[in-house]
């Protein structure tokens, strides 16, 4: 589904997701990949938010967001306990939901100059 909206300069933003792909601004994603209003890092070998951990954890609490978004298809996970301890504990919020709303809401966040980063999991 392809996302249109205008936006600041120098911004990532989702431009659509489907058919087992991302692409943010002009690249492409066919794998989980991590995105932030200035940064992109492609190919994390996550399949599924199950597979959060200490790794993927550490990383994202280097990058200081405010809010992690994680976005995947299929049934309604929670992350695991340790997940959501680590980054509660350093005041970031976590929210697991569906890839398209995931997209969406990460781009308003961005749009809006927030500390957002998002998972995605295509």
């Amino acid at each position: 589904m392809p996302l249109v909206m205008d936006s600041p300069a120098g911004v990532n933003l989702v431009r659509s997701y489907g058919a087992g792909q991302i692409r943010v601004d002009d690249q492409v994603f066919t794998r989980c990949c991590v995105v932030s209003p200035t940064l992109l890092l492609g190919d994390w070998t996550l399949k599924t938010p199950d597979e959060l951990g200490v790794t993927e954890i550490a990383t994202i609490i280097e990058l200081a967001p405010q809010i992690v978004l994680v976005g995947y298809r299929g049934p309604q996970r929670f992350a695991p306990r340790s997940v959501r301890r680590a980054l509660a504990d350093r005041q970031i919020a976590l929210e697991l939901m569906e890839l398209g709303a995931a997209c969406r809401t990460y781009n308003v966040l961005a749009s809006e100059g927030r500390r957002v980063l998002a998972v995605l999991l295509p």
